[in-house]
């Protein structure tokens, strides 16, 4: 029988710390019967032309686009992201969709090879089957999307399981797809519990199965999908070097970093948690930050008022980036600002700036998810490359200098799945995304995010 209470479904808005609705997980009916529709809908769905699942596909931009207001309202009440960056977030989305709805077709078409044993050989690029997709609770709709806009073009068949912290957006998703005409079947929400997760991995039909998590949750599945023989792609956590190698402009690095770390109350996988910066501009680069920081105070994130900041998004995540920088500071780090854990039942954690890391400190190897800004000094280009590739995390980095190919020869070097210079990012859909070492394996978007659950089939005709 399944432990129907490993999970609660509820909304709790972080801005208040009350649970304003909650839900009932699925039942192990309600998880068998979603199996067998998804392999009856994958039959129909994959045999269909892919211009009827593209034509889908644009309909689903349509919707986020229409209903970016009404999504976004949804987002933030449910995970205290600011309104703005929700309602971004949504357009976002529909760009995913547009994009892989546009080159769907380019992106699986048949590939010829040479053949030294006479006859054509082809690579054709086919749908496997049914995937489960589990997802995070911080960009609620654009975890989603990435997973499922390349997998509906090509005729997979999706199961979501979303976090338990962002039910509302997870039904938003499920109507905008219906509304958009997506069959039944094709792709269906499960407010599923943990067992019956395992379950569904084991489950025959099951081809696959995408995570985007913690390390935890990811190495949890991926110990059960290699068991089940299934395919995974794991996007884990992050702790991603921004390296600052020199500056003709200080005040508009710090710009850079503070926005970039900032973004969504610091609670992104590849957000800049790590900032080195050169010794000749270290100082400078800390006071800005401080500045950014300083005076800062709680706000509604529907609201957005000007020198206000948003809640993170629960309770338990604002405590432990509080002990996370308590340990630092306790160890002899020194916070410059911020840093202020507010008084309950609210998530609000006040930015903090934060320097003087030395390895025995949790700060130093652990991911801090929220928005702190932490801030090291270098002497020179070799030990900024060594402290950068120091993790065991390789999802992103950046490195900036005047001199680009100074900054692209550290940025070469980094042991990432995503190098930039002289950018935080390359935040697009046409962009693959994805790490290494413990910040998991394979990509998502630009047209490898087509290229992970795909049947890369050999047709070989003889002479």
């Amino acid at each position: 029988m399944t432990d129907s209470t490993a999970l609660q479904y509820k909304i709790l808005n972080p801005a208040t710390g009350q649970v304003e609705e909650t839900f009932e997980t699925a039942t192990d009916a309600d998880v068998a019967a979603a199996l067998e529709t998804t392999q009856a809908a994958y039959v129909e769905w994959a045999a269909r032309p892919m211009a009827e699942r593209v034509a889908i596909a644009h309909k689903i931009a349509e919707l986020f686009y229409e209903r970016k207001e009404e999504l976004g309202r949804i987002a933030t009440r449910e995970m205290g992201k600011p309104l703005s960056e929700s309602i971004g977030e949504a357009e976002f989305c529909g760009d995913i969709f547009k994009y892989f709805a546009d080159n769907g077709e380019k992106f699986t078409a048949d590939q010829e090879i040479e053949s030294f044993i006479g006859g054509k050989a082809i690579i054709q690029r086919r749908a496997v089957g049914p995937l489960l997709g589990i997802m995070p609770w911080n960009y609620p709709y654009y975890q989603i999307a990435r997973f499922a806009a390349p997998n509906l073009v090509l005729g997979n068949t999706i199961l979501l399981k979303h976090a338990e912290t962002v039910p509302g957006s997870a039904l938003a998703m499920q109507k905008l797809l219906d509304d958009a005409g997506v069959p039944a079947g094709v792709y269906q929400n499960l407010f599923a519990t943990h067992e019956q997760i395992a379950d569904i991995i084991a489950d025959p039909r099951i081809q696959g199965v995408s995570v985007t998590g913690s390390e935890r949750a990811g190495s949890a599945v991926a110990s059960l999908a290699g068991k089940h023989l299934k395919k995974s792609v794991m996007e884990l956590g992050g702790s991603d070097p921004f390296v600052v190698l020199d500056s003709n402009n200080v005040s508009e690095i710090v710009d850079t970093a503070w926005a970039t770390r900032i973004e969504n109350t610091g609670q992104a996988c590849n957000s800049n948690k790590r900032m080195i910066v050169a010794e000749g501009i270290f100082d400078d680069f800390v006071a800005g930050l401080v500045a950014k920081a300083k005076g800062l105070t709680p706000g509604d994130p529907a609201d957005e008022a000007e020198g206000t900041f948003a809640p993170l998004s629960s309770r338990a995540a604002a405590e432990k980036l509080h002990e996370q920088v308590q340990d630092a500071v306790s160890k002899g780090a020194t916070l410059h600002v911020g840093g202020e854990l507010h008084d309950g039942p609210a998530s609000y954690y006040s930015p903090a700036v934060l320097t003087g890391i030395t390895p025995e400190m949790r700060a130093y190897s652990e991911e801090l998810f929220g928005p702190v800004a932490a801030v090291y000094k270098v002497a020179d280009d070799a030990e900024a490359l060594k402290l950068a590739n120091d993790t065991e995390f390789g999802l992103g980095g950046s490195v900036f200098s005047a001199d680009t190919e100074r900054a692209r020869k550290i940025a070469e070097q980094l042991e990432v799945g995503m190098t930039n210079v002289n950018a935080p990012g390359a935040e697009s859909f046409e962009m693959p995304f994805g790490g290494v070492k413990r910040s998991g394996f394979g990509r998502e978007l630009g047209p490898l995010g087509m290229d992970e659950f795909v049947n890369k089939r050999l047709l070989y005709i003889a002479d």
